[in-house]
């Protein structure tokens, strides 16, 4: 059981960690949006910058899920 709640108490403060990174870099984010393409108040504004961020969230998470997969190969052939 104690294994089992430190597991758990992990994840949580991971999952905390990782929500307040991803809000810090949705405020840089929104900063240098509003710089690079001035103050775009409005529904469009939010469109665009929401398909921006998703497509770079999209290439992340696609380019890391690759590079896991190369350190997973080379384990196995360890």
């Amino acid at each position: 059981m104690k294994s089992e709640t430190l597991k758990t108490m992990i994840t949580l403060a991971t999952s905390a960690f990782g929500l307040v990174a991803a809000l810090a870099w949705n405020s840089a984010i929104t900063e240098l949006f509003k710089k690079i393409f001035g103050s775009a108040q409005g529904i469009i504004g939010l469109f665009v910058y929401a398909i921006v961020v998703t497509v770079i969230a999209v290439m992340v998470t696609t380019h890391l899920g690759r590079a896991q997969q190369r350190l997973a190969d080379a384990e196995k052939k360890k």
